[in-house]
């Protein structure tokens, strides 16, 4: 599988390319802000016509380019349908600090084509096959995409469900940290150690990795009640 990777925007979302190889069908996971030319740029190195639009959840950070990406290609945009509205209300999903930022308006619109993801689905898309994986926590809507059942060859992009050494936030709108611990333990515990994270932001890492050192993860392990576990620090949005 080739996995083109690179940071977006002022919070540094990172979007995902995924391609069987050179010279063929793609998917685009992520296009958060500023992303449109870098993505174009990677489409023609690599001789890659994309297919469709995958999103982790609504956060503009991870969105703000789907449409400009999915209309100028002509293709789908997936998102779980508990994070659709925030297409075209992003300040749906921000706190009210960030709102004022933004000066209480932030526009964006739907793409043209719009499907929505399960939990559980398998997708077949650019000779790829992923499975989607429900994690609430950070958003209502948030999903992982899984591929790969062999050793050696399993990926998940986590979007801001897992990072490495950390999760997603959870004091946003839509956030719930108790459905975070068991999107956590239901969904991501369960993976094999040898599999690559992908996240929303930061490093590559892997589950082995952040089974052994992630302290949401430790913490899991260790059976520590639920409404004792530390609130997950700001990263992104």
């Amino acid at each position: 599988m080739l996995v083109i990777g690179f940071p977006t925007g002022a919070l540094q979302a990172n979007c995902f390319v995924l391609a069987a190889g050179e010279g063929e069908p793609c998917v685009i996971i992520d296009p958060g802000q500023d992303a449109v030319e870098p993505i174009e740029q990677a489409l023609r190195q690599h001789r890659l016509a994309p297919v469709a639009v995958l999103l982790t959840h609504g956060h503009f950070d991870h969105t703000f380019s789907v449409t400009p990406v999915c209309d100028g290609n002509d293709i789908p945009a997936y998102i779980h349908p508990d994070d659709v509205a925030m297409l075209a209300d992003p300040l749906k999903g921000i706190s009210r600090e960030s709102a004022a930022f933004f000066g209480g308006n932030l526009e964006m619109r739907e793409p043209s084509e719009v499907r929505e993801l399960a939990d559980g689905a398998a997708l077949d898309l650019a000779g790829l096959q992923l499975t989607v994986d429900h994690t609430p926590g950070h958003t209502g809507g948030s999903v992982m995409f899984r591929s790969g059942v062999q050793e050696g060859g399993r990926l998940v992009i986590s979007g801001d469900t897992l990072f490495a050494g950390s999760i997603g936030r959870t004091d946003l709108p839509g956030g719930d940290h108790s459905r975070m611990l068991s999107s956590l333990q239901s969904k991501v515990m369960t993976l094999p150690d040898d599999t690559v994270v992908l996240p929303g932001h930061g490093p590559t890492t892997t589950i082995g990795r952040e089974r052994a050192t992630n302290p949401y993860l430790l913490q899991l392990q260790d059976a520590v009640r639920t409404d004792d576990a530390p609130a997950a620090p700001h990263r992104g949005l």
